[in-house]
């Protein structure tokens, strides 16, 4: 594994994956990640020993897109992963994924969490949730209500501009259309209780803190928290609030996903497919609820108890594939309302 610089240029990332060619071993697959290599790595191990295909990883912090498109025909890549549906999206635009007609995938992942042609699947989801003092009675909240006044200077959240945000208010669009949408992140604006900032984990410590009632967080950071694996403080943070899980007025909540597509000249398609086919097995969402406190796509795959506890999810109906067609309209938004400033 290495991390790709694109400073050095197309040539020299050639000549560093050249290992990374069918020749090196008889089954072997190419992943490009964007995750790290340390959360996936579980899986993968387990894909090894019950295919006895060797996973090749690559980790591509930013520029994955770039990337691919610039090694061309050339490309060792097999499958590309990533988180947010904004990147993986990136992707099919880019040209370099090719559509992937599986029985398996389809029985696995909902339609409304994979692309209509079959170029990417969700692996794995998030819920946007709302953090809240323990001292807020919040049954049956919807996203709709964060612009109510009587929340005014007491909601944190972190920078609109962030992706987990902009997928937020791409879901709002789809839902309201882009005038509402426009008005409700005004109004979402004027109810803050202090600049945007910081990651979702420092929503709920600001909660603790005392500088607002209500923040906006991603579900899997709960389990982060709460599990100790950022640190006792953390630890703190996540037991010390009530964490509500949201809805679109009639509807459901709004996930992110990370997902996967094939390669557009995967040397190693057969063993790509593999790979896929293998994630959405009941084995590998276990893994992923477990190693990651996400929510598996796969019905009926266990969640890690920190996160089952939540309470049950009912994802938004509207399919990720329509609310991404929003991205770059809510973060024109989000710059119209002036909401970061």
């Amino acid at each position: 594994m290495f991390v790709f610089n694109p400073a050095r240029g197309v040539l020299s990332v050639l000549a560093l994956v050249s290992g990374l060619t069918t020749s090196a071993f008889a089954q072997e697959v190419n992943l490009y990640t964007t995750r790290e290599p340390g959360l996936i790595k579980p899986l993968l191990d387990n894909f090894t020993k019950a295919s006895g295909v060797k996973v090749n990883t690559v980790f591509v912090k930013d520029g994955l897109a770039e990337r691919v498109s610039a090694e061309g025909q050339r490309s060792p890549a097999d499958v590309l992963m990533t988180v947010d549906i904004g990147n993986l999206v990136d992707l099919v635009e880019r040209g370099v994924t090719q559509p992937l007609k599986s029985d398996a995938l389809e029985a696995a992942v909902p339609s409304n969490l994979r692309a209509p042609d079959g170029s990417w699947f969700a692996l794995s989801m998030r819920a946007r949730v709302i953090y809240a003092s323990k001292a807020l009675s919040l049954e049956g909240f919807t996203y709709e209500q964060l612009a109510d006044p009587k929340w005014k200077g007491k909601i944190c959240i972190r920078s609109g501009q962030h992706p987990y945000n902009t997928a937020l208010v791409a879901a709002y669009i789809a839902h309201h259309g882009e005038d509402k949408a426009q008005a409700w992140l005004a109004a979402v604006k004027a109810n803050l209780g202090r600049k945007p900032g910081g990651g979702d984990r420092e929503q709920a410590r600001d909660i603790l803190g005392g500088l607002c009632d209500l923040g906006v967080g991603n579900s899997y950071y709960v389990g982060l928290m709460r599990s100790g694996a950022g640190g006792p403080d953390q630890k703190i943070w996540g037991e010390g609030i009530q964490v509500v899980l949201p809805s679109f007025a009639g509807d459901g909540t709004h996930v992110n996903v990370s997902g996967a597509s094939i390669a557009k000249f995967a040397p190693n398609k057969a063993n790509a497919v593999k790979l896929l086919e293998w994630l959405v097995s009941d084995e590998a969402q276990s893994l992923y609820a477990r190693g990651d406190f996400e929510y598996p796509v796969k019905g009926g795959a266990q969640t890690d108890p920190l996160i089952q506890a939540l309470g049950p999810l009912k994802v938004d109906s509207i399919p990720v594939s329509e609310i991404v067609k929003h991205r770059r309209t809510a973060s024109s938004l989000v710059d119209k309302v002036g909401f970061d400033n």
